[in-house]
């Protein structure tokens, strides 16, 4: 079945129906007449050719197909709302103070760069950055948004994609001089590691179409990804570091890149926010800004 622009209206119409609560309110509300609204249900309900509403003089109720098709049009007129809402989040010069949690080495690597741009194109926003590898309780320690590596935990929380992380197994060329170098993922498991405490314990690795988990462990352990880097870079065992952090250490010569014709899973960066919070217009500018930075400078955090 075609959509045509007059039943996206009569949609529209049908879900402020419910949203008010009876069709005299809707047409107050759209600003229609009563009759108008009316028939955009009855046109509505022949094209589908099933009754949505069932109507007394003084009530309206809901039959089943019509709580269904009411989800749908409800999520349009969502979607238009928050249309409006991002063009007017650009016109308006918004103010006031966003509290932000990030990861320390992602942070100053991606993170910091943005927020300084952004900064600059609105100045009238401040900003409380807090850099911290530990995962921060974001309602009870009162942040705005998180940065996060990390599929949601807790379901009372909003979360929105902003870029993927790539990253690469690595050792100093002493540890290798003195323990050798691993060429296969089952070697992997008989070596030393750096591990760092906030991410699982077991690798995943993949070459073409088979796929390889090996559980890791080590002497030295750290909530910190800088540490960890900083270790690994001593000579004190293998680690999983982030490209970006990585890759001019491999330049250098004081990182050697190890096993690097298997694929490391991308990590997902996500911002996470208190449910409803996206609503803010500061809060919301700032999201749409990182994802765009993001994809206009080509970042893949890699």
């Amino acid at each position: 079945m075609e959509l045509s622009f007059e039943q996206l209206k009569s949609m529209v119409v049908f879900a402020q129906v419910i949203e008010q609560g009876n069709l005299s309110a809707a047409a107050k509300h759209v600003g229609l007449s009563r009759a108008v609204v009316s028939y955009h249900i009855k046109k509505l309900e022949t094209q589908l050719g099933i009754k949505l509403l069932n109507r007394s003089t003084r009530s309206i109720a809901l039959t089943e197909a019509g709580s269904q098709y009411y989800e749908r049009c409800r999520v349009i007129v969502e979607q238009a709302l928050a249309a409006n809402q991002q063009i007017e989040n650009l016109k308006n010069n918004p103010t006031g103070l966003i509290k932000i949690a990030c990861p320390v080495s992602v942070g100053l690597h991606t993170i910091v760069p943005a927020l300084n741009s952004f900064r600059q194109l609105y100045p009238n926003i401040q900003l409380e950055i807090n850099l911290s590898d530990e995962v921060v309780n974001i309602i009870k320690d009162g942040f705005d948004i998180a940065i996060r590596g990390a599929a949601l935990a807790d379901s009372s929380l909003q979360a929105t994609k902003l870029s993927t992380l790539s990253t690469c197994l690595c050792a100093s060329p002493e540890y290798l001089l003195k323990y050798g170098r691993p060429n296969t993922p089952a070697q992997l498991a008989s070596h030393d590691w750096v591990v760092y405490k906030l991410a699982a314990s077991v690798l995943e690795l993949k070459k073409g179409n088979r796929s390889y988990s090996v559980k890791f462990k080590g002497n030295i352990s750290t909530n910190n990804a800088a540490a960890r880097t900083a270790f690994v870079e001593g000579g004190h065992g293998l680690g999983r570091i982030p490209t970006y952090d990585a890759a001019p250490k491999i330049k250098a010569g004081s990182l050697v890149q190890l096993l690097n014709d298997y694929q490391l899973n991308d990590i997902d960066v996500y911002a996470v926010f208190p449910p409803g919070a996206a609503e803010s217009k500061k809060l919301r500018l700032l999201i749409d800004y990182l994802k765009d930075y993001f994809k206009k400078n080509k970042l893949t955090l890699s």
